[in-house]
C-alpha cells in the first residue's frame, strides 16, 4: 500500500477506491438499476466504471467466487478483471477495536434468547395449528433473530476488512454488514444510489481531466 500511496501522490487527482458485495449484481431489487439479470447488471455496472479514472473498484476472492455462480463468463468482456481488482484483506496485519469482539458477544447472547423464545411459541401453537404451518413459521420467525442485522460468513468479514484496510466506500444491501462497517467508521452507500454516484464520479473525472489539460 506504501508504493501505491507514492504512485498516487504523482498523480493530478486522488484516487478514491470503492468496495463492492454481491448483492449489487445479484439482489433483483438492486441490480434493476444497471439490468435485468446479473450477467446484464455486472455489464452496466462495467460500461460506467470504465468511464472513471479517478476511481478503483475492489471485490474480495470470496465475494468474486459467488458473483462467477450468477454470472455468463462468456457475455463478459475482459475488461472485468482490469476494472474490478480482486483483493483479499490483510488479516494477519489488521487490528480491530476490542469493544467489537464485546458488542458480537453481546449480539449472539441476545440473539440466543430470540431464538428460544420464538422456539417456545412456536411450542404454545401446537395443536391450535398444522405441523406445516408451525414449522414454517418457525423457519421464518428463527432466521430473522438469529440471522438479520448480524454478519454470518467469512465473506461478510473479507467486506468490511477489505473496506476499512483501502479507506474505501463499501457498496451492500446486507444490514448485518452496513451496521459492523458503522462501528467502524466504514463509509458506505445503499446500492440503490451507486449507478447515481457512477454518473456523478463520470462527470467529476471530465472536470478534473479538463482542467488539468487547461
Amino acid at each position: 500500500m506504501e508504493e501505491e500511496s507514492v504512485a498516487e501522490s504523482r498523480l493530478p487527482y486522488k484516487i478514491g477506491r470503492v468496495v463492492l458485495d454481491t448483492s449489487l449484481f445479484v439482489n433483483p431489487d438492486v441490480r434493476k438499476y444497471f439490468g435485468d439479470t446479473p450477467t446484464e447488471a455486472l455489464e452496466g455496472f462495467l460500461f460506467l466504471a470504465a468511464q472513471i479514472p479517478i476511481m478503483e473498484f475492489y471485490m474480495p476472492p470470496s465475494i468474486f467466487k459467488e458473483l462467477l455462480h450468477f454470472i455468463d463468463m462468456k457475455r463478459i468482456s475482459g475488461d472485468l478483471l482490469v476494472i474490478l481488482h480482486q483483493k483479499p484483506p490483510s488479516k494477519y496485519e489488521m487490528s480491530c477495536p476490542a469493544f467489537l469482539l464485546y458488542e458480537l458477544i453481546e449480539d449472539i447472547r441476545e440473539r440466543i434468547n430470540k431464538g428460544l423464545r420464538v422456539a417456545e411459541a412456536a411450542v404454545r401453537r401446537v395443536g391450535k395449528k398444522s405441523e406445516r404451518e408451525i414449522i414454517q413459521e418457525l423457519r421464518k420467525k428463527y432466521r430473522e433473530a438469529l440471522r438479520e442485522g448480524i454478519i454470518d460468513s467469512k465473506e461478510d468479514v473479507d467486506l468490511i476488512l477489505l473496506a476499512r484496510e483501502l479507506d474505501a466506500l463499501l457498496v451492500t444491501a446486507d444490514h448485518g454488514v452496513i451496521k459492523w462497517a458503522e462501528k467502524l467508521g466504514i463509509k458506505w452507500l445503499f446500492p440503490e444510489k451507486f449507478r447515481e454516484y457512477l454518473l456523478s464520479s463520470i462527470k467529476k473525472a471530465k472536470g478534473q481531466f479538463a482542467s488539468h489539460q487547461s
